[in-house]
């Protein structure tokens, strides 16, 4: 049977993964895919490196766009990364008539719906396992595998870089800064790490899992995100004695305000249990944990990155594609697993009407009628304390930490609370405030 042929854009990490499975697993893909599946044409600018993974197998090119435009490619493969050059790429490749299989998470996040329907207007398909948690399957299982279910609630530790920095903060007692240098020497950290710590290429991720979980339009603009940068290990440590750890996740939600539907869409270091399973997921490792209403909650865990886990993702778009490339346009597996004209315009919730518990670190003076005060202006926002530890201050020491976690209240009560709390002479910082989830409904 005549092979599927595919233009592969971009042969670094991830594309000489694909080059390399695709090679080692010929049969086997072969025989699931019904057909060959041959890439027959890459383009990058290190032609040098190109050559030494190809070994001169394939056509070689340092202009991508000879690529997209070859009448001879079925689908093309976007590798590159960022939102520039491979923007224009994909929506040329589509022009053309091709398929697309993608990686580019931060690409679909701000460009998604753009390229969505010039996609559904040529009758092709773009397919992006490879997008969201590296090797984990998430995609197709909120797409196909839960269709049946009307999804409750996503929460997902979906980059591997801050995820071990959190864990060896954890185990070690280490500083952020400490980590991080240590992330950076063992290659799970960039030498400019900003998209990772700072919660944007989770948020990158998340924006593309709701979309599909509640069809809704991509709305990357709309994310609440807060990274771990500020992170201090004293609160690991707290959140431990309280019986829980800290992990960054990626929470969406639907929910209903004062009557009235609403989406939360939010990135932010997160108290979670230790004897829930995704609070045991450690180092580079991604895990998703989604809530349907029939299935009740499904955990997806594996590697979130590296060239050969990512590149599982990408040939099963490819096997996917091949699979359903003579199939009828309009009876395809939609993109967002929801027809495009049946996308919803269920608001994205702000932050200040978002309602889950909270841990509140304050340090004060060693004196009487602290807390009083501080309760008192917790009870004068509705908020109720579920737990508390206070730590004993050493010899000499006039200051001390008050750990608190509250029951679930909206946040723009605890930041009344806090900026109030602030205020008082007493208090000699500002409030540490993160945000806890049970997880467990």
């Amino acid at each position: 049977m005549k092979p599927i042929h595919v233009g592969l854009l971009g042969i670094g990490t991830v594309g000489g993964g694909t080059f390399n499975v695709l090679a080692r697993n010929e049969s086997e893909i072969t025989r699931r895919a019904g057909r060959p599946i041959r890439i027959s044409k890459v383009a990058d600018k290190d032609l040098e490196l190109a050559k030494r993974i190809t070994q001169g197998k394939v056509a070689l090119t340092d202009d991508a766009f000879s690529v997209v435009t070859d009448p001879d490619i079925d689908i093309v493969v976007e590798l590159i990364g960022g939102t520039g050059i491979a923007k224009d790429l994909v929506l040329a490749a589509i022009n053309n008539g091709k398929h697309v299989v993608t990686a580019n998470k931060a690409l679909l996040a701000k460009h998604g719906n753009e390229i969505f329907a010039a996609a559904q207007k040529k009758g092709v398909m773009v397919a992006f396992e490879a997008a969201v948690a590296g090797g984990i399957p998430i995609i197709k299982a909120l797409r196909e595998g839960l269709t049946a279910n009307r999804i409750q609630w996503i929460a997902g530790i979906i980059n591997g870089t801050t995820n071990f920095i959190l864990s060896e903060m954890r185990d070690k007692g280490l500083a952020f800064s400490e980590v991080l240098k240590e992330a950076q020497r063992l290659g799970y950290a960039e030498a400019d790490p900003t998209f990772d710590i700072e919660g944007v290429d989770a948020a990158h991720k998340l924006t593309i899992m709701a979309a599909i979980a509640f069809g809704i339009p991509m709305q990357f603009d709309k994310v609440h995100i807060e990274g771990i940068s500020k992170l201090d290990a004293s609160d690991i440590k707290y959140a431990e004695q309280l019986g829980y750890r800290i992990k960054l996740l990626g929470i969406t939600k639907r929910v209903s305000v004062n009557g009235k539907d609403g989406i939360e869409l939010r990135v932010h270091p997160t108290l979670i249990p230790s004897r829930r399973l995704i609070a045991n997921v450690e180092g580079a490792m991604n895990a998703v944990l989604v809530q349907g209403d029939a299935v009740g909650a499904t955990l997806y865990y594996g590697k979130g990155a590296g060239a050969e886990p990512t590149a599982s993702a990408v040939i099963a778009d490819l096997v996917d594609i091949t699979r359903m490339h003579t199939a009828d346009p309009e009876h395809r597996v939609p993109h967002l697993a929801f027809q495009p004209d049946a996308l919803i315009d269920t608001p994205i919730l702000p932050m200040s009407e978002v309602e889950t518990s909270y841990y509140l670190r304050l340090t004060v003076s060693d004196k009487p009628g602290v807390l009083a005060d501080v309760t008192r202006i917790l009870a004068d926002q509705q908020i109720s304390i579920g737990a508390m530890i206070q730590r004993e201050p050493g010899e000499g020491e006039e200051q001390t930490d008050i750990i608190m976690l509250t029951h679930q209240t909206r946040e723009k009560h605890i930041d009344a609370a806090i900026a109030l709390i602030e205020a008082l002479p007493v208090v000699k910082s500002k409030v540490t405030r993160l945000r806890l989830e049970e997880l467990d409904k």
